[in-house]
């Protein structure tokens, strides 16, 4: 009987672009900068890689329908690329390609990247995809803030919170992304907010002001995996392993029946309850040293904390106000800025979440670097609505954690 992957993979190496408005660099010239830093990362190299994997998530934007733009901007040895997209999870799917090949034998050495350049289309949000079964036949419509605004209603009809202590809420994750953004030379936004300036800022959709919602960016992320075995070979003494990868995708439920109430995110639910049990953790909230999580917007990260299990149900408003998740909390999150700050090229999100998680368990995370030795990283990205989306959950630790 399967029992997962937990400490069957090894990361290698990690890089990160810069994220931004990068006019200066196209999607190939930013793929290489988050390359060179992993592959530099590694030790090896790039003949010593068996496989790649892309994750774009509007492939007609940035590179294309094929995986022929990374083999070519990286000089890969001919080997196989796999373009492959899961809306904005697609990072992560392109990481869970790369991990299973080695898990499975497949290939000594694969290579994850991820990737998108949004700011050169003229968009002011994600660019509409209007055609196709998603939009015909289930019938999505309105924004993306419009859509989120929505769980927020129902979590405060559902918990009995007053708006007023709800926005006070969704503006401290905010404030806390935005201070811890601003520590990271990395990360598009870089400068703090207070209370006072999200909660007075123009609102985009009740109870989302401009602060709320994270901007359109430009980057990529990278990682480099191979087994346990081989990273010692190469010389690695500190390692950092894969605990547990679990994806879970809606199937229609949510918007074909009564169950769903609309204040959670269902398929987060299973898929870090599969992920726990992965990875052998019994209580997330003292056992997770640090998170990453989908701050598509800021009300999206609260209601995450419940649906992780790390805030009791109904309790993220009172963990949220009373700093759990600040930079100096119980558990630090998007320590880094998260999407909110670091920003969100959409194909590049989920890489850059393990990033963060890879520099702090290995203590490279500079100002950023959390005091207490982290132990157990985890990531959450999501793609797509409320109503129908993508759940990926990711542990990463230390090898003998």
């Amino acid at each position: 009987m399967a029992s997962g992957i937990r400490d069957k993979v090894a990361i290698l190496g990690m890089g990160c672009a810069r994220f931004g408005e990068r006019w200066d660099a196209d999607a190939d010239g930013l793929m290489v900068e988050a390359f060179n830093e992993a592959i530099a990362d590694a030790g090896i190299d790039v003949s010593e890689i068996g496989a790649a994997w892309l994750g774009v998530g509007f492939d007609g934007v940035s590179v294309g329908p094929s995986g022929i733009p990374l083999s070519m901007a990286l000089r890969l040895p001919n080997i196989a690329v796999t373009k492959v997209e899961n809306y904005c999870a697609s990072g992560t799917e392109s990481f869970r390609g790369a991990v299973y090949a080695v898990a499975s034998g497949a290939c000594d050495i694969a290579l994850a990247m991820g990737v998108e350049k949004l700011k050169d289309t003229g968009y002011g949000g994600l660019p509409v995809r209007s055609r196709g079964i998603v939009s015909d036949m289930i019938g999505v419509s309105g924004s993306a803030p419009g859509n989120f605004a929505q769980i927020a209603s129902a979590y405060r009809a559902k918990h009995n919170v007053t708006p007023e202590l709800l926005k006070r809420a969704i503006a401290h994750v905010s404030v806390k992304s935005h201070a811890n953004g601003a520590k990271n030379p990395k990360a598009h936004l870089r400068k703090p907010i207070t209370e006072e300036q999200c909660l007075n800022a123009p609102m985009i959709a009740e109870p989302l002001g401009l602060f709320d919602c994270c901007g359109v960016s430009d980057g990529a992320a990278c990682a480099i995996v191979t087994t346990p075995e081989i990273a010692r070979a190469l010389g690695k003494t500190d390692l950092v392993t894969v605990k547990a990868l679990q994806l879970s995708v809606s199937n229609g439920w949510e918007m074909q029946g009564a169950g769903w109430d609309g204040s959670y995110f269902h398929t987060t639910r299973i898929a870090a309850a599969r992920a726990y049990q992965e990875a052998g953790i019994t209580d997330p909230r003292k056992q997770i040293s640090l998170m990453e999580v989908h701050d598509c917007f800021s009300i999206t990260e609260l209601v995450t904390m419940e649906d992780l299990g790390v805030s009791a149900e109904g309790g993220a408003v009172k963990d949220v106000l009373d700093g759990v998740f600040d930079a100096d909390g119980a558990i630090p999150c998007q320590i880094d800025g998260g999407l909110k700050c670091f920003g969100h090229p959409i194909g590049a999100s989920g890489l850059r979440m393990l990033y963060e998680n890879y520099l702090q368990l290995l203590g490279r995370a500079g100002d950023r670097q959390r005091k207490q030795q982290p132990i157990f990283g985890l990531t959450h990205n999501l793609g797509g609505m409320p109503t129908q989306n993508v759940s990926s959950v990711a542990i990463v630790g230390l090898a003998d954690a």
